[in-house]
């Protein structure tokens, strides 16, 4: 097992540790005083915690001189919008875990003028706390192979979960959804995925697809532009959206990010919205 493996397998098992602690304590009386049996294990396993959570991170940066973007093509087509993009900062999402180094957030933002479809709702402060996923034009859009590949590792089944863009949701996915989806891992956070072998030690992930949407499994062969799934909202996600990164491997708690550049597009700033055309498969 490698560094970038079991630092992960440690943060985990850290905190059944301090869960087996509380409800050890509350259930029974454990021998000897308090702050011997729940209180001093309990910081102990705090820091633990604390020293993976470092280690995870330093285990999964890039090492030496960055390597050239990778040109791929777009993973979907019509109108969209970029968020925590590496072309403003990397790492793009404040960590390099689970090869996200140089990873991109992108929604739909269709035209809104009549009969163009529905514009993406605005997030509000307090009210709707939550919105359902339809409301959203990203919710069920297409998601494209970016080159022919082999399929390596799909993940389905996980809900779509409702919107949490207000302030009183989003503090509930920051501070106890989220921090379980940590606890739980990449396959969590990612919610349901697929994760491409495009050759030459370069894997593509899709996270947040919609459940049962996944078209593809394990040991498939696909062409560029071929439909994979849906766009969706599951894992660890405010809204209906994409989430697409490069690595080294086929393992997100074992892989480092790798740069990427979509064809006809490049890289997509924070708020810059991009336009991709319709294109026939295996071009």
């Amino acid at each position: 097992m490698t560094v970038r493996r079991a630092v992960p397998t440690a943060m985990r098992l850290s905190w059944a540790a301090l869960f087996a602690l509380v409800i050890g304590e509350s259930v029974t009386d454990l021998p000897g005083p308090g702050w011997a049996t729940t209180l001093l294990p309990a910081v102990v396993v705090l820091a633990l915690m604390a020293a993976t959570t470092v280690l995870q991170a330093r285990a999964a940066r890039p090492r030496g001189v960055p390597r050239p973007p990778v040109e791929v093509a777009p993973p979907v087509t019509g109108r969209w919008t970029a968020f925590n993009s590496p072309a403003d900062k990397a790492p793009s999402h404040g960590t390099h875990v689970y090869g996200q180094t140089y990873a991109i957030d992108i929604v739909a933002e269709p035209e809104t003028a009549e009969g163009e479809g529905p514009a993406r709702p605005a997030s509000h402060r307090l009210w709707p706390l939550v919105r359902r996923n339809r409301a959203f034009p990203a919710f069920g859009a297409p998601l494209l192979a970016v080159a022919d590949a082999t399929v390596v590792r799909t993940s389905d089944g996980q809900r779509d979960h409702l919107s949490r863009t207000s302030l009183p949701a989003l503090a509930y996915l920051m501070f106890l959804e989220g921090v379980v989806r940590s606890i739980l891992g990449a396959h969590r956070i990612l919610g349901n995925h697929v994760v491409l072998d495009l050759g030459g030690g370069v894997y593509a992930v899709y996270a947040h697809a919609r459940r049962g949407s996944l078209r593809v499994k394990p040991g498939d062969r696909v062409r560029a532009g071929q439909e994979i799934g849906r766009v969706g909202n599951s894992g660890n996600t405010t809204e209906p959206h994409l989430h697409f990164h490069l690595m080294d491997g086929p393992d997100p708690d074992d892989a480092r990010g790798v740069p990427f550049m979509w064809r006809g597009v490049g890289v997509p700033a924070d708020g810059e919205t991009f336009t991709v055309g319709e294109r026939v498969t295996g071009v």
